[in-house]
């Protein structure tokens, strides 16, 4: 009987946690590139965007082309080509790289238009790190 009732003692407490209990370790992907946002050096920044919040890595790798073309084509032609990454992602300019892939890229676009100035940056200069 005294087992049944730890048991059930157990149980209840686990039960009634808080749910702010519940998220104790863990951060949204918002909260994470913001901290991260004002910690980390642009190429840095840009790399933690790439991987999440961008979700730019679904499609590009560093060295090879996987669906859109590898960073280091990407950096390669906007440096011969002397364009802007930037402006590319916020919208405002054409695609230089592959228009071909411009319609794939649409969606993320959409997305890489909400990010801010310094996000943007972070991720040209991470681009750009991968330039050979």
């Amino acid at each position: 009987m005294k087992k049944l009732a730890f048991i059930a003692i157990v149980v209840f407490a686990f039960a009634c946690k808080k749910e702010s209990s519940e998220s104790f370790g863990k951060e949204d992907q918002n909260t994470t590139v913001a901290k991260e946002d004002k910690e980390l050096a642009p190429e840095e920044l840009g790399k933690v965007i790439f991987e999440s919040k961008g979700n730019c890595i679904s499609c590009h790798k560093t060295d090879e082309k996987l669906i859109g073309p590898s960073l280091q084509d990407i950096a390669k032609i906007y440096k011969e080509k002397n364009g802007n990454i930037v402006t590319f992602l916020k919208g405002e300019s054409e695609a230089i790289v592959d228009p071909s892939q411009f319609a794939v890229m649409q969606a993320n676009l959409t997305l890489t238009k909400t990010f801010s100035d310094k996000e943007l940056q972070g991720l040209e200069a991470y681009i750009y790190s991968n330039l050979k």
